[in-house]
């Protein structure tokens, strides 16, 4: 016969009481705190931005409109700096050349680096290893690759040009011509520049789900087609914001004219950047130099928002 243990007198139970909600003051607080504690952290940055981006910014837009010498008192001049800038005889020549670079850069460094990237996703062997051969490129510092492709394009020791001979190729002026100067660049460019760009493809492709190649191989679907079907379409929107950084960095060339041909020859490599360098240290005229700035920045910014809202709306369609 089992015994039961007696229970204690509902008296004797002791019952916690309810606890309060804190008060909406102290939530306020501790909400308050958290935000300031993130605007601090942010403050280091804003610092950085404001400094060195933002204010060097302004600064141009109104010395775009001044007469400017360091060392003495800006004097406003109003639209008079753009006037001067548009009569100069190189101002249409950078502008061609410009965008002949942008054109060109597009249609050799805009293919290749997504053709790498679809062969190294193929890859099942070394692909780490090929992964950093094509990054190294970008770890060379831009004036060093400069000089680099610089001395390989020298008509006379240079190597490329040994390299033809040794193929029982004619030579080329490479960089020394008027003619072959910038598509010279623009493969010096490339290289540079190609490696952080065939990575953020790559990753692009290994996130595409593997049902989809699987399910457009039982459908017939060849190499091609699945690239044009599959690809293409679940990347679209990596191809279309690269495509626009790719537009805005190309459009800012500078350092390979600079170290590698000067600007020639003939002016045939004379680029928006670099002639405003030229009125900015050559000519001392940094008025001129802050109005063809704030002309490529205008271009720019209205270029990129009409090629964003053109992307949009064809996202939209679809």
């Amino acid at each position: 016969m089992t015994k039961t243990a007696a229970r204690p007198p509902a008296e004797a139970i002791a019952v916690r009481p309810a606890q309060a909600p804190p008060p909406a003051g102290g939530r306020g607080r501790r909400r308050l705190a958290d935000q300031v504690r993130a605007y601090g952290f942010l403050l280091g940055g804003l610092i950085c931005f404001a400094l060195f981006s933002w204010y060097p910014a302004i600064r141009a837009v109104v010395i775009a409109f001044q007469k400017y010498t360091p060392g003495s008192s800006p004097e406003w001049v109003g639209t008079a700096n753009f006037t001067r800038v548009l009569h100069d005889p190189e101002f249409t020549a950078a502008w061609r050349n410009t965008l002949t670079f942008t054109l060109l850069a597009l249609l050799i460094g805009f293919a290749i680096p997504f053709l790498l990237a679809l062969v190294l996703n193929e890859l099942r062997h070394a692909k780490a290893f090929f992964r950093v051969v094509v990054y190294l490129p970008v770890m060379i510092p831009p004036v060093v690759s400069a000089l680099l492709w610089k001395w390989f394009y020298d008509p006379g020791a240079g190597l490329a040009n040994e390299a033809l001979r040794w193929l029982h190729l004619p030579t080329s002026n490479w960089s020394n011509g008027a003619d072959t100067a910038l598509i010279s660049l623009v493969i010096v460019a490339t290289w540079a520049n190609m490696g952080g760009t065939v990575l953020i493809y790559l990753a692009a492709l290994q996130s595409i789900p593997g049902e989809l190649y699987e399910a457009a191989e039982l459908d017939g679907a060849g190499l091609f087609q699945r690239i044009r079907h599959v690809t293409i379409p679940q990347t679209r929107f990596v191809i279309l914001m690269l495509m626009l950084l790719q537009i805005i960095a190309t459009m800012q060339v500078f350092t390979e004219p600079f170290v590698i041909t000067g600007g020639g020859p003939e002016n045939a490599t004379v680029t928006v950047l670099y002639l405003i360098y030229k009125y900015a240290f050559l000519y001392n005229d940094f008025g001129g130099a802050c109005a063809l700035s704030v002309m490529l920045l205008v271009l720019l910014g209205a270029f990129s928002a009409l090629y964003l809202r053109l992307t949009r709306s064809g996202e939209d369609d679809a």
